[in-house]
């Protein structure tokens, strides 16, 4: 039965490893078994720089979760992120036997399977493929083919790459923590299912999760991913301008900005000081609250113009009836739901990974900061693709939609040959402000370097 299932996910994250236990419960909600994290030095901007470092937080991580859930855990499904991740658009049909008879999910599967055997860059490996909409015999704008007559069958796919290098090194890292990797899944789209709802998708929203190296965004329109992207900046990045803004200490300026810290300067009182421990028999020092805020309403903007800059650059900036909402750990600063609203003039709301989950000892899941990982378990039960959903349509084993090394580039290591905790792979389908155009004008010239060349306007 399904709520006998458990399933397990593993966050890489840069500035934490977060590994969670899940099952469904009889009211179809996910209970949290076991939560087990640790401190990530190998990770920088999403990307694994340090393959031991990182090994030894994935077991400390999963060794906590053992012990919480009292489940040895085997087989987990993985999020991937990093500046790296690329989004392009591809046509692909496919030319069926016979008119009369109706087209099937497997006429559907052939499709999407081809594109999966598209020619991509050097050095990169396609992780998703996400169809938009169909044509059934030239008849355009079909969401769902299937139970439909027609001999040519043409599909419009949304299609996600990622460095084979970076995929490489995370299977390495899970393997040689003991551990098994049952599906490769990007983390904006898992965030999406721990805290979107159905309606949000619909109507058009985009999703930020500001982690601690990469800010990564996923637009949804009519239900049905439009693109991601990730982008790299995120929390960690405002620390330092604290560490060097103030002067401080990097762990000092880390508490600066959790316990104190906002995204609007004008909200800041002028008149509250805190006093930092001086270092070795130095005085302390005084850092006024007022000009914490600036230096980190300053960078805030920043991110957020930058995730605007990358919505319009697409044209969805007027098709977001839901508007934006924000997630993970740097969603957390005081005031930053008023600043995305200014600067992007879309309603937002910070999204919690609430709605899925049923009661749970362990409250802290709740957090914006496990949005990514509560998604991956529940990648565990429901399809990226909502259509599949609906047909109650359920991927055959066989498929693994992510890339597995070569045998001679494969850890000597490998994982148990029975794990007790096992997930059966689920489907991997798939107002504006006053002159802001000419203001994000100027803002994509500014980082023109920086972002357009990682996001290179032939891929989409």
């Amino acid at each position: 039965m399904q709520h006998d299932k458990i399933v397990v996910g593993l966050d890489i994250g840069t500035t934490k490893i977060c590994a969670l236990v899940g099952r469904k419960n009889e009211f179809g909600k996910l209970e949290i078994l076991g939560l087990g994290k640790a401190v990530s030095e190998g990770v920088v901007r999403g990307i694994v720089s340090n393959i031991d470092k990182t090994v030894d937080a994935i077991k400390k991580a999963i060794k906590q979760a053992e012990e919480q859930s009292g489940i040895n855990i085997g087989v987990v499904n993985v999020g991937i992120a990093g500046q790296h991740i690329k989004s392009l658009q591809h046509n692909g049909s496919i030319t069926r036997t016979s008119a009369e008879t109706e087209i099937t999910q497997a006429d559907v599967e052939r499709l999407t399977s081809d594109m999966y055997r598209l020619v991509t860059p050097p050095g990169s490996q396609i992780i998703h493929v996400m169809p938009q909409d169909y044509k059934v015999d030239y008849e355009e704008g079909i969401l769902d083919p299937v139970g439909m007559s027609g001999v040519r069958l043409e599909g419009n796919f949304h299609i996600i790459t990622a460095q084979s290098t970076a995929i490489n090194n995370v299977y390495k890292c899970v393997t040689k923590a003991g551990l098994e990797i049952d599906n490769l899944i990007l983390e904006p789209l898992a965030s999406s299912m721990s805290v979107l709802s159905d309606e949000e998708k619909e109507a058009g929203v985009a999703l930020v999760d500001i982690g601690g190296g990469t800010t990564d965004l996923a637009i949804f329109k009519d239900g049905i991913i439009r693109h991601a992207a990730v982008l790299p900046f995120g929390g960690n990045i405002i620390t330092t301008d604290i560490k060097q803004g103030c002067q401080v200490m990097q762990n000092q300026a880390e508490q600066l900005k959790v316990k104190f810290g906002k995204a609007i300067a004008e909200e800041a009182s002028e008149y509250e000081i805190v006093s930092i421990p001086g270092l070795r028999d130095r005085a302390p020092k005084e850092i006024s609250l007022k000009n914490l805020a600036y230096i980190i309403e300053a960078r805030m903007e920043e991110i957020v113009e930058l995730v605007y800059a990358e919505i319009q650059r697409l044209g969805f900036q007027d098709k977001l009836a839901a508007g934006i909402v924000m997630t993970g750990g740097g969603s957390q600063l005081q005031n930053l739901v008023q600043l995305a609203e200014y600067v992007t003039g879309l309603d937002t709301r910070i999204g919690y990974p609430n709605e899925h989950l049923g009661k749970s000892k362990i409250e802290a899941v709740k957090s914006p900061m496990y949005a990514t990982t509560v998604g991956l378990v529940l990648a565990g039960y429901r399809s990226l693709d909502d259509r599949l959903a609906q047909r109650g349509y359920e991927e055959p084993e066989q498929e693994q939609n992510y890339y597995v090394p070569t045998p001679e580039a494969r850890p000597a290591t490998t994982a148990p040959q029975t794990p007790a905790a096992s997930a059966t792979p689920a489907a991997e389908k798939a107002a504006k402000k006053p002159g802001a155009g000419d203001f994000f004008q100027r803002i994509l010239n500014r980082t023109k370097d920086l972002l357009i060349n990682d996001f290179d306007d032939k891929q989409y």
